[in-house]
């Protein structure tokens, strides 16, 4: 039986209505490029109320909104019968929206447009800038170590020899002074060392077991933290060994799980801190805009108190810390260690759980 049409009349949220039940963004666009309805997944994904976006001009929601209306048209046309694109939406004032959009005509004079957030998009975008972050760091580090250094031998070596010129009769009573500029100066130096590390020792190829370098940071820490803290262990033994600096990557997961525990301080005082050691084996991953077909896949997941929303984005930046006393430096080496094998570090953080994953090719 052929059910009939539904008459022209009828108000375009009881024809759509069951759009509220989908999870993309769906808007029902007319012949004048104007929005009839949208369901709540379009105010989210759009960032504006149903009211607001009644009876606007889908197009004039963006700064490129002509191919939206150029897919309209086409499918008011009927020239196909879906017309799909991936898109990237200018948003003034905000980050742009990349989407898959599928137009669809409804019948009549409207056209059906769903906007799928692109969320591998979204990640090459994410590592290009973690890329580009740290190369420039790496050059602003060099260039500010070598500027502090050569002055701060000339600081410390100036109070040395004030310190040999010195009175007997001042020499107890000025002394006090010129030892804090020495101090602080060989201080300076040890940070400035720190800074130029990844740049100055040569890079070791050998073959590495990713456990054997878990097993190693975990005997470290938990001789560090020997009670109230569970380090437990979640291993593919799959993975295959793959040529890498074994040092640099102790030091890298030794880093990031160390900064989990000093982060655990509250819940190692009450006896039910966790970090967990996952690895896997990633498929088809992009790591610097390089396709790897299997990739090591590890996560250091801790259940702390996670990490401040105002240095989240910056939490690879050198000295930048979210603990007191902190340098600032352990991430930012971290960083530069695994994208010296051709990797990425990335993080996702929330109250309760922090999840610091590593990517590096396989062979």
């Amino acid at each position: 039986m052929t059910v009939p049409p539904l008459p022209d009349a009828e108000p375009a949220y009881d024809r759509f209505s069951g759009l509220d039940l989908l999870a993309s963004a769906v808007l029902v666009i007319d012949a004048d490029g104007l929005v009839r309805c949208a369901n709540p997944a379009a105010e989210h994904l759009l960032e504006t109320s149903v009211k607001s976006l009644s009876r606007q001009k889908l197009a004039g929601l963006f700064g490129n909104g002509e191919e939206l209306d150029v897919l309209c048209a086409h499918a008011l046309a009927h020239k196909y019968s879906d017309l799909r694109q991936d898109l990237s939406l200018q948003r003034p004032g905000r980050e742009p929206l990349h989407v898959h959009v599928i137009v669809s005509a409804a019948g009549g004079a409207e056209v059906v447009v769903e906007l799928r957030e692109n969320v591998q998009q979204l990640k090459l975008d994410r590592e290009e800038r973690i890329l580009d972050q740290t190369q420039a760091n790496k050059e602003l580090i060099r260039n500010l170590a070598h500027e502090i250094k050569n002055p701060l031998g000339g600081i410390r070596g100036a109070a040395q020899l004030l310190e040999l010129e010195l009175p007997d009769v001042h020499l107890n009573a000025l002394r006090e002074y010129t030892q804090v500029i020495i101090k602080e100066a060989d201080r300076l130096q040890t940070l400035v060392d720190r800074l130029l590390a990844p740049h100055r020792h040569p890079h070791i190829v050998g073959d590495v077991n990713i456990h054997e370098v878990c097993e190693r940071v975990r005997s470290l820490v938990l001789a560090e933290f020997p009670s109230g803290l569970a380090i437990r262990r979640d291993y593919d033994a799959s993975i295959p060994e793959f040529r890498g600096d074994k040092e640099q990557l102790i030091q890298t997961v030794l880093n990031i799980v160390h900064n989990a525990a000093q982060a655990l301080r509250a819940r190692i005082a009450a006896g039910d801190a966790e970090i967990v050691l996952r690895t896997r084996v990633a498929r088809q991953v992009t790591l610097a805009k390089v396709r790897y077909g299997l990739a090591l896949d590890l996560h250091i997941i801790d259940n702390g108190p996670g990490i401040a929303p105002e240095i989240r984005d910056r939490i690879f930046y050198p000295l930048v810390s979210g603990r007191e006393g902190g340098s600032g430096l352990g991430l930012t080496l971290a960083q530069t260690f695994v994208q010296q094998h051709m990797g990425l570090i990335e993080c996702e953080s929330r109250p309760g759980l922090t999840d610091f994953r590593i990517l590096i090719p396989l062979p």
